[in-house]
């Protein structure tokens, strides 16, 4: 099929007849972006990228249309993303071509010109060739993030303000660990969510735990790791606002279990900053079971309108 007949690469689905699936796992500072989602007149993550995609890929030059990227979560303004992972569908001619008159492998040189054209807030580290059946949105497991406070003067960094939260009082990080404890498993999260008309809020929330780690980058901070198949709109940060009302005392241990049981939001539970907040990773099934998780969770949301990558921190 000619470059210029081949179809507009699919938001999700398998890739179409001539195109080549490719994941792309990339990092970004989101100090500066308006979130993921493009939109007109803003600075955006996926703006950036299809956009270098465009340059690097000559998609105008060829007579193709505009790379269009889904990702596994969308992260909103100021978040940060490690781990972040989105797939592309690009004609196999297109792609072949990237390398120019190199031997390299037409992915590795595709990486290469990405860094030579993408701003340095946002980089790709690798680009692969997406196993069959994988979606980078509808086949992931679960979605990771960390949420960083730091609530002693001492280990105050300047030099980390975009990452980490400053809070001025002492945190018991035992208090706030042990009120995490209460909300892991499937719940009905309407307490912990912005609202969307026609959507759900129950999510399984895996992992929530607070630490103060004494070693490593995140010594003396105070670090949640936050782990779900799905995050609605601003859960993950208001989840650690619930936190901090204990760890300061405001609240006790067992409140943030009484507001998930309320399903309304609860001024006290404030959501908090989003520049604390990192994607650190995305799970996926092994190859062979990439299919059948992307055709299930099309078929959840279809039935209950879940989305299983929004912002998470809105």
């Amino acid at each position: 099929m000619p470059a210029a007949d081949l179809p507009a690469a699919p938001s999700s689905g398998p890739a179409a007849e001539g195109l080549v699936r490719v994941r792309l796992d990339l990092a970004y500072d989101g100090s500066d972006f308006a979130g993921w989602a493009r939109q007109p007149g803003l600075r955006t993550v996926q703006g950036a990228l299809e956009d270098g995609l465009a340059t690097v890929l000559r998609t105008a030059a060829h007579g193709v249309p505009a790379p269009h990227v889904t990702v596994a979560g969308r992260t909103d303004a100021g978040v940060h993303a490690r781990g972040q992972v989105a797939h592309v569908d690009v004609p196999d001619e297109v792609l072949a071509l990237v390398r120019g008159r190199s031997d390299r492998e037409p992915l590795d040189a595709l990486v290469t010109r990405l860094s030579g054209v993408l701003p340095p807030d946002l980089v790709v580290h690798r680009a692969s060739r997406a196993p069959e059946g994988f979606d980078a949105r509808f086949s992931a497991l679960r979605r990771r993030y960390s949420y960083r406070v730091c609530d002693d003067p001492a280990a105050r960094d300047p030099l980390t303000r975009a990452h980490v939260l400053w809070h001025r009082r002492p945190l018991d990080v035992d208090a706030m660990h042990a009120a995490a404890r209460a909300l892991l498993g499937r719940h009905d999260f309407a307490s912990y969510c912005k609202p969307r008309e026609g959507a759900t809020t129950i999510r399984t929330l895996e992992e929530l735990s607070w630490s103060r780690p004494a070693d490593g980058p995140d010594a003396g901070l105070v670090v949640a790791r936050v782990q779900a198949d799905a995050f609605c709109h601003s859960m993950v940060r208001a989840l650690v606002g619930a936190s901090l009302a204990v760890g300061e005392g405001r609240r006790p241990v067992g409140w943030p279990a009484q507001l998930l049981v309320a399903r309304r939001r609860d001024p006290a539970a404030h959501v908090v900053a989003a520049h604390g907040l990192t994607l650190e990773e995305v799970g996926y099934p092994p190859d062979d079971e990439l299919a059948e998780r992307a055709q299930r969770t099309r078929a959840r949301r279809a039935e209950h309108d879940v989305d299983p990558g929004p912002g998470c921190c809105g």
